[in-house]
């Protein structure tokens, strides 16, 4: 199924898979796919879907819509394709079922997506190798990992969400409030950095601002963004 991966800065926001004939890209909410930034028109773009095949339509916008470098008015997506709206980059995947890519989710402040269900009990001397994830909550989606090596999660301290964690099972996690303050929790292989996506609120690691760059976790951090403070929590 055609989809598109919406990053900023090689950070990996949301994933949006393309289901319905028409799907909308602007900034305004009642697009399809939301990108809440100044560069992007209030409804920017469409996606038409034919069949298997996927044409983009610039609707006019201001900034102008780009695919692999060039300014597009219509133009038919190839796998791979890349388009560009503003600081944004949208990479554009259309290949047989099978392909495995990180899904992201948006944590909006005060709500927490309920934690992923525990596997069924695996027989004596064989290794869980997946695990199931419960129904995500509205405007976000969960993804699954098999990285036992690296064990951490996000606990939230304040707020009605006060209490709760949430286990950091993908490789990209994005935090926050869209418009207001996004960061992004990345696992690597020696373990989580923290970097800032967007808002003018700037979110905060032990009381220091958080820039674009990513800055390295450790166990015990205190996380603030969008009003929310959150604890860093890594095991092994």
């Amino acid at each position: 199924m055609p989809k598109m991966i919406v990053s900023i800065d090689g950070v990996v926001i949301k994933e949006v898979q393309l289901t319905k004939d028409r799907t909308t890209l602007g900034r305004r909410p009642y697009n399809d796919i939301v990108i809440d930034n100044l560069a992007v028109s209030g409804e920017h773009a469409v996606l038409q879907l034919t069949g298997n095949e996927v044409y983009l339509e610039d609707l006019n916008s201001t900034n102008g819509t780009y695919v692999n470098g060039k300014a597009v008015k219509k133009q038919l997506l190839q796998n791979n394709d890349t388009v560009e709206i503003g600081k944004y980059k949208i990479k554009f995947i259309n290949e047989a079922p099978g392909a495995t890519f990180e899904k992201t989710m948006i944590m909006k402040a005060g709500m927490v997506p309920p934690m992923p269900a525990r596997p069924a009990a695996a027989p004596a001397g064989a290794a869980a190798t997946a695990t199931a994830a419960a129904p995500a909550p509205p405007g976000a989606t969960l993804g699954t990992t098999n990285d036992p090596a690296l064990n951490a999660s996000i606990k939230v301290l304040s707020g009605a969400a006060a209490g709760r964690e949430v286990p950091l099972v993908k490789v990209v996690t994005t935090i926050g409030k869209p418009g207001v303050a996004v960061a992004a929790i990345t696992k690597r292989s020696h373990g989580f950095v923290v970097a800032h996506v967007e808002g003018s609120n700037k979110p905060t690691l032990n009381g220091s601002a958080i820039g674009p760059e990513p800055v390295t976790l450790k166990n015990g951090d205190m996380l603030e963004l969008a009003g929310t403070q959150m604890q860093f929590l890594q095991v092994g």
